[in-house]
C-alpha cells in the first residue's frame, strides 16, 4: 500500500529560534508555529482555535531560519511528520512526540528596517527572489557601490 506524509504550514513564529549544532557539525533549528482556526458555530459565533506545532529544520536552512526569524514573524513550511518515541527518565513511562521536520520555507512578510525577506529557501539552502522575476544586473560605475539587498544572493 503507498503512503504519503506531507504537512504544510502557515502560521506565526511563537518564539524566536533555537539553532544548536549537532557534534559532526550539522546545524539544527527548533521552531514553535502558530496555527489558527477560526470558525462559526451551529448558533452562529464564530470561534477560533490555535494548534501549536513544533518544527525542526536542518542543515543550511537552519541556519537561515536563525538569522533572519524572530518570534511573531509569519512563515510558510512544507516538511513532514516525524513521530519521536522516547522512555521518561524520571517516571519509566514511554513518551512521545508528534512534530514537523521542515523541507522547505518561506520567509513571509518584511525585513524589520524595510526591504523584503528572501522569498524561499529548501533543505540545500537554495533561496529564490521574490515574484519570479530575475533581478537587472547593477550598472557599471567608476567607484564601487554598497550591493543592493535585492541583489545579495541568499
Amino acid at each position: 500500500m503507498a503512503s504519503f506524509n506531507k504537512v504544510i504550514l502557515l502560521g506565526n513564529l511563537t518564539r524566536d529560534p533555537e539553532v544548536r549544532y549537532t557534534p559532526k557539525g550539522s546545524a539544527v533549528c527548533d521552531l514553535g508555529v502558530a496555527v489558527n482556526r477560526v470558525y462559526t458555530t451551529d448558533a452562529g459565533e464564530k470561534r477560533e482555535e490555535v494548534t501549536y506545532v513544533d518544527v525542526v529544520l536542518w542543515s543550511r536552512l537552519a541556519e537561515i531560519a536563525g538569522e533572519y526569524l524572530k518570534k511573531g514573524r509569519p512563515i510558510f513550511i512544507e516538511g513532514r511528520l516525524q513521530l519521536d518515541t522516547w522512555d521518561d527518565k524520571q517516571s519509566g513511562q514511554k513518551r512521545s512526540k508528534l512534530r514537523v521536520i521542515g523541507e522547505t520555507m518561506q520567509l513571509l512578510g518584511s525585513r524589520p528596517g524595510g526591504g523584503t525577506a528572501p522569498a524561499e529557501a529548501g533543505d540545500e539552502g537554495r533561496q529564490a527572489p521574490s515574484g519570479g522575476k530575475p533581478s537587472a544586473p547593477p550598472a557599471k560605475s567608476a567607484a564601487p557601490a554598497e550591493p543592493d539587498d535585492d541583489e545579495i544572493p541568499f
